[in-house]
């Protein structure tokens, strides 16, 4: 695997080494050892969620806050989506930054996302298939979320805004200032 890091410190972008043959392709998806050594952390994920959605679903800006914080490691199965991390750390040089990476089932690339980050994904293939590993539990009372469109983080999402099919919850996520308030 290549661990490539991002502009957001402690986010890497994780190329598969995909052996291919006449009966299809072998990959090594996760090596716990590997893994925190190459992004020198200790990680050790507890929970995996899978989602299938269609094209122009759009799942975000979410985060756990406190001791119920989550890393995650993110892929796709089937399909195609651009997955952003926004970096929510206060003191951080890159605070409200965010990093954008098209995942696919083809290109078998996976995107870690530490604690102290907002996450989401928008569907831009007829259907995806949606597969990350968590650090920790979710936590109703804990979770948060940034509006998908805050102006100050300015994601390109590369999709006409009109097409999205968004949660109820999702619509009404307050905008990156707002949500530093709550912290």
């Amino acid at each position: 695997m290549n661990f490539i890091p991002t502009k957001l410190e402690g986010c890497f972008i994780i190329e598969p080494k995909i052996i291919l043959d006449e009966r299809g392709y072998f990959m090594e998806s996760f090596n716990e050892n590997t893994f925190q050594k190459s992004v020198n952390q200790k990680v050790h994920f507890v929970q995996d969620n899978q989602s299938h959605s269609s094209k122009g679903v759009l799942r975000g800006l979410h985060y756990q806050t406190g001791e119920h914080a989550q890393a995650k490691l993110v892929r796709v199965l089937q399909g195609e989506v651009l997955d952003v991390a926004v970096d929510i750390r206060p003191n951080s040089p890159t605070f409200g930054q965010y990093e954008a990476v098209l995942l696919s089932g083809e290109n078998q690339i996976q995107f870690f996302i530490p604690r102290g980050f907002a996450h989401g994904f928008l569907v831009l293939s007829d259907t995806a298939t949606f597969f990350y590993k968590c650090d920790n539990f979710y936590s109703k009372e804990s979770e948060g979320g940034i509006s998908y469109n805050d102006q100050t983080i300015n994601i390109d999402w590369g999709f006409p805004m009109d097409n999205l099919i968004i949660s109820e919850k999702d619509k009404v996520q307050p905008n990156l200032e707002n949500a530093k308030k709550a912290w």
